[in-house]
């Protein structure tokens, strides 16, 4: 065998660059290798299927002494194919060997037949790499994942529903949208990460200066993220760090992904996008190109809804996507695929420029399912599946997102109902800031009359945030608007509200009246919102604060009939005015009861604005019983999830007494270094 008549070589080529992260993948494929004779590399294009083959046949050969035999088929010209078979048999037979079939993909469908041939030749193991599975008899698939990347932040504002008592305000807290990559972020967190990893290291290389510091390390892991841990996407980016910090890279990113990733190391992510297209079928270019209307990870069923029309039925464009799927990015264990971000683009640019319509109609089969979606989530939470309801919605968050852009053919009316239809997300699931641009957005372009619904939930969100006087005009609007439509349950919902703020504003009496009003108004089956439940919870919090005596805590929280499904938020809500009046009563073990049994609840649907009333009186309670220490802990470890506006705690000044300065100040600062579940221990688990 020679390189020149055919690209194949004997030589294992040098490593490609830096083998970070890959120690796990490097050990699992060795065992396979061991044990099975054709083992497939699958992934996209970038993933490190090739760095990985070369890395693990040097380990082998050194510690093994491994006869391997290296073909680049990426490189091999259409004209050697044929005689491909007969000359690797030729050079292997009667050797134990190892050979390695780069790049498979390349042949199509006679990259099966090649190594199906060759696997006759008794003493042969085969280790194959492609963006497609060679699917012949005794192949195991082995798929090659992105590196580590970290987590995204989260930054969001929680909101307040029902609502505190007026030393608890709205807060300040994290959720799920995308943080600010300007702002500080410590590099420890980030550090560690095989992606930011790999990211340095590369930067390094394009310039010596680059340091990855509290300053930019926002910025790198949301460029790692972006780029989906791919680590020849994350070369190309760190490659330009001569041109760009990590932010300004991040910009450009974002507003021309081709173009910041073409070029260099000899490839661009275009390139990669082009090869891939060349080797599809048309009805898999039909589909790949369909798939760029999902800004997130997708499932089966969803590539039928969306994907399955004209030319592709559903049953054909989800036989096309298994076929595509080993050079997707695949969720492990969740049957779920996505795009990477250049590829997206790249097909997203075909899309537009295809068949007439072929675009736009895709467009709004994506914009239909999010509608679906949405509702389908509002229906579980109403029917007491609150959790289902949230990761439901936090799975399609990326979907609901791009269906909530105002200025696409749905229009605001359209973005506005699933924002609607999501109120429980940005209320009780801690995403109150990006719910109130999104439906802010829509209504700056919404021509008049605005929809109630709409205008509720924008007064809602404007005064979760504290701004209770920049909620007025909403709130006039919305009631006129409600009375116009005959919105029964929006008038609810704004009595609601209003008894909300009151309890901000210590008009307790206000409160309860608004509470009761909202509570004969509301429909016994509301089309949206939230439930009966979350009225009489904020009823209850009124009356702990107007008439403890009246609150029946013997009877325990509200769950809706007795075979029914329970509100848990609700609950927790009425577990917290519990605690109230046992405090009130003398009762402080009682009270402790109660509010370990609403933060299980705030835990579990990451209401954080909860979470930080109930600490706040968990530390009153602790103050009462002279640990102020654990207090200011406690005070501490919230102090992250208030909002900015929000009155100094109830209990603060009483500690600020009780202990010194210096004191108070290391108690409060250990709780903000300390996870909130570490200082409950009873929680634990």
């Amino acid at each position: 065998m020679g390189e020149a008549g055919s690209g194949v070589r004997q030589a294992v080529p040098a490593e490609l660059s830096s083998f970070i992260g890959r120690e796990r993948e490097l050990t699992a494929l060795a065992f396979l290798l061991a044990t099975e004779r054709l083992v497939t590399l699958t992934g996209p294009a970038g993933i490190g299927k090739t760095r990985l083959a070369v890395r693990t046949v040097r380990t082998l050969g050194d510690s093994e002494g491994l006869d391997v035999v290296w073909a680049d088929l990426a490189a091999l010209p259409e004209r050697c194919w044929e005689g491909l078979g007969a000359e690797l048999a030729e050079g292997l037979a009667g050797r134990e060997a190892l050979l390695v079939l780069d790049g498979c993909e390349q042949l199509g469908e006679a990259g099966a037949g090649l190594a199906a041939g060759l696997l006759r030749l008794p003493g042969l193991r085969i280790l194959a790499t492609s963006q497609r599975r060679l699917r012949i008899p005794g192949e195991t698939v082995f798929a090659v994942p992105p590196l580590s990347v970290p987590t995204a932040p989260s930054v969001q504002p929680l909101s307040p529903w029902p609502s505190p008592p007026p030393s608890l305000s709205p807060s300040v807290a994290p959720g799920h949208g995308a943080p600010d990559p300007a702002r500080r972020f410590p590099v420890a967190d980030v550090a560690g990460y095989a992606a930011v990893r790999l990211f340095e290291e590369r930067a390094r290389g394009a310039d010596p200066f680059f340091e990855l510091t509290d300053r930019n390390a926002g910025a790198v892991a949301a460029l790692c993220r972006a780029l989906d841990g791919i680590p020849g996407a994350l070369e190309l980016a760190a490659g330009r760090s001569h041109q760009y910090a990590p932010a300004q890279a991040l910009r450009r990113l974002g507003s021309d992904p081709l173009g910041f990733l073409a070029g260099g190391a000899g490839r661009s992510t275009r390139g990669d996008a082009e090869r891939s297209l060349r080797l599809a079928s048309p009805a898999e270019r039909l589909l790949w190109e369909r798939l760029s209307v999902f800004a997130g990870s997708f499932d089966r069923a969803a590539v039928a809804q969306v994907c399955g029309f004209g030319a592709l039925t559903p049953d054909s464009a989800v036989e096309a996507l298994l076929r595509l799927a080993p050079g997707l990015l695949a969720d492990a264990g969740q049957g779920r695929y996505r795009l990477p971000l250049s590829v997206r683009a790249y097909a997203a640019r075909r899309l537009a420029h295809g068949p007439a319509g072929d675009g736009a109609t895709t467009a709004r089969r994506h914009r239909e399912r999010s509608r679906v979606v949405a509702e389908r989530a509002a229906q579980l939470w109403r029917a007491g599946a609150q959790r289902e309801a949230r990761a439901l919605a936090l799975r399609e968050l990326p979907e609901l997102r791009a269906a909530m852009n105002p200025l696409a053919a749905g229009g605001p009316g359209a973005a506005l109902e699933i924002a609607v239809s999501l109120w429980f997300l940005w209320t009780a699931c801690g995403m109150a800031a990006e719910g109130r641009r999104h439906v802010e957005r829509a209504l700056a372009v919404h021509p008049a009359p605005r929809p109630a619904r709409a205008l509720w939930l924008a007064a809602w969100l404007v005064a979760a945030f504290g701004e209770s006087h920049g909620a007025d005009p909403l709130l006039v609007e919305a009631w006129t608007a409600a009375v116009y439509e005959g919105e029964d349950a929006c008038l609810a919902y704004l009595a609601h509200l209003r008894g909300t703020i009151a309890l901000w504003e210590g008009r307790y009496e206000d409160a309860a009246e608004e509470c009761r009003e909202g509570l004969e108004l509301l429909p016994a089956e509301p089309e949206f919102g939230p439930g009966r439940e979350v009225l009489r919870a904020a009823r209850t919090l009124a009356a702990a604060r107007t008439d403890p005596a009246s609150v029946p805590v013997e009877d325990g929280p509200p769950g809706g009939p007795p075979d029914g499904p329970a509100d848990l938020w609700a609950r927790s809500w009425v577990s917290y005015a519990h605690a109230l009046v046992q405090r009130h009563e003398g009762h402080p073990a009682r009270a402790r009861t109660e509010l370990l049994g609403a933060l299980r609840i705030q835990f579990a649907l990451d209401d954080t604005l909860g979470q930080a009333f109930s600490v706040e009186l968990l530390a009153e309670l602790e103050a009462d019983q002279g640990r102020y220490a654990e207090a200011a802990r406690l005070l501490g470890a919230v102090s992250r999830t208030r909002p900015r506006a929000a009155r100094t705690p109830r209990v603060q000044p009483t500690l600020r007494a009780r202990l010194t300065p210096q004191a108070f100040r290391a108690a409060y600062a250990s709780g903000a270094r300390t996870p909130l579940r570490e200082l409950l221990p009873e929680l634990a688990g």
